[in-house]
């Protein structure tokens, strides 16, 4: 439901914006406010658990993310609505690092694969379903249901929670009273991520660094980041731990899930949107095509548990890569006729790379780590992953904008009076429209239209051609680095 909530609410904007009056720029705070929180809170997570201990912060959050969901489906305005969602945020943001923590304290290493496997499943199919299920919610109740919808899991989430997880011996519990709460490194943080995703978030729709406003939230951010590392890295008793970055398997992994979040959010964006913006798909068959790659992902996640009892994370990894690489790269074959199977299927393959990767990067980043460090890791780990998102879905909502914008001057050049193909065309589209009933003027009008709109769409068609293909070139560039990963046994022993 957590990430789920990172996409569901997208689709709605324009129906939150006429309910509450407000215009279209403004309702995106609606969706930067939850983004902003969350990543603040995520790196914080091993940190506040190990204060309030690890079951009560996860009950905590599950309660602060239901509430809020609860007020924001019954905010009176924007301005309640945005407040509410970052206290959304904030308790979403604790959620996936207490949870991989849990597991990796609850199964024993060499079924601790299997176990990511199945939770992976609910993490990788959240964005692909996301805006179809928002969009079918606003379609037939209203907005306020995609909010509502989170009240009864948070309900039966905490009740579970509450008789089944116990913290572990080992994980004791700091008192408040002894413990040097570090508001310096705490403050930088906030600032430092939260300016962070303001600007990836708005920066494509401000014209990037066209916009005072983003040249000094990258100012911000950048000098906010700079000092958090070193200030974090002397400090004794430090917010986040970047000591983990030491282990050479733990910084890979993280990287890795970076860019795992980049091609995922990133593809899952563009998709849906070349469908119903190009093929002229609604959004529910559009869904559809998407449909078969979750089913992928929820046969394949097991599977790659399973395989992890038996081959080292790094073979798994490679063959992820490769998948995803692929898809990418046949995804460059679509044309303006390409159809419904073909879309199907390059989702299908995508799926399962990304299958084969979210799971042995998971196992692989624990792997060498002590046991009481694995809540800060889980905050690192999910940080680097929503971090990896936002800047894909910047990088390839900039790329589109702009790439389109090439090809349609490289297009237009080819269409003067000097071109013999481009009076022939335009003569023959004149004598249609003329055919039907149209004057002279008029049907010259509508021919110089129909060319313009092809054009359009012509080079629209060639950018999203762009960003597969330079996807595709990304993900193949990350295959030697699965190589700086310690080898290690299937039971997540490693061998140096």
């Amino acid at each position: 439901m957590e990430v789920l909530d990172t996409s569901i609410a997208n689709v709605a904007l324009p129906h939150i914006a006429g309910s509450l009056s407000a215009g279209q720029d403004e309702s995106t705070w609606v969706l930067t406010s939850y983004l902003v929180s969350n990543a603040i809170v995520l790196p914080l997570s091993g940190w506040l658990s190990s204060i309030v201990g690890r079951k009560y912060f996860y009950m905590g959050c599950v309660a602060l993310f239901t509430i809020s969901s609860f007020l924001c489906g019954l905010a009176p305005n924007l301005g309640m609505l945005i407040f509410f969602r970052i206290l959304q945020g904030a308790g979403g943001g604790g959620l996936q690092p207490s949870e991989q923590s849990i597991l990796a304290d609850t199964f024993a290493p060499a079924k601790r694969g299997m176990a990511f496997a199945v939770y992976g499943i609910a993490v990788v199919m959240a964005p692909a379903i996301g805006p179809t299920l928002g969009g079918w919610i606003t379609d037939n109740f209203t907005w306020r249901w995609i909010f509502f919808i989170n009240i009864p899991v948070g309900i039966i989430s905490l009740l579970l929670t509450s008789r089944l997880i116990q913290d572990p011996p080992y994980l004791k519990r700091r008192k408040l009273k002894e413990t040097r709460i570090d508001y310096t490194g705490l403050g930088f943080v906030a600032l430092g991520l939260g300016t962070l995703q303001v600007v990836l978030d708005k920066g494509q729709r401000e014209d990037w660094f066209e916009s005072h406003f983003i040249v000094v939230l990258t100012v911000v951010s950048a000098v906010s980041l700079i000092f958090v590392v070193f200030w974090e890295w002397r400090h004794k008793d430090p917010i986040i731990d970047l000591h983990l970055f030491r282990n050479r398997t733990f910084a890979t992994s993280n990287f890795l899930m970076f860019m795992l979040g980049f091609a995922l959010l990133g593809s899952t964006l563009l998709l849906p949107l070349f469908m119903q913006t190009i093929l002229g798909y609604t959004a529910e068959r559009s869904g559809l095509a998407l449909m078969p790659g979750g089913f992928a992902i929820m046969v394949a996640m097991p599977v790659v548990g399973f395989l992890l009892s038996r081959y080292s994370p790094r073979w798994l990894m490679l063959f992820g890569l490769s998948m995803l690489s692929f898809s990418l790269f046949h995804m460059t074959t679509f044309d303006l006729g390409v159809d419904f199977h073909t879309v199907m299927m390059a989702r299908v393959y995508q799926a399962l790379g990304l299958a084969f990767l979210f799971v042995p990067i998971n196992t692989a980043a624990y792997s060498g780590l002590p046991r009481e460090k694995n809540n800060a890791a889980s905050g690192l780990m999910n940080l680097a992953r929503n971090i990896g998102g936002s800047v894909g879905i910047s990088f390839v909502t900039t790329g589109l904008a702009r790439r389109a914008q090439v090809h349609q001057v490289q297009l237009v050049e080819k269409l003067n009076a000097a071109n013999p193909k481009f009076q022939s065309v335009l003569r023959g589209l004149t004598n249609t429209f003329s055919g039907g009933g149209a004057g002279p003027g008029t049907a010259l009008q509508h021919a110089y239209a129909m060319m313009q709109a092809n054009v359009i769409r012509q080079s629209t068609m060639l950018a999203y051609i762009d960003n597969f293909w330079v996807l595709g070139v990304v993900i193949t560039c990350l295959i030697p680095c699965v190589f700086l990963i310690k080898k290690s046994k299937p039971a997540g022993m490693v061998v140096h």
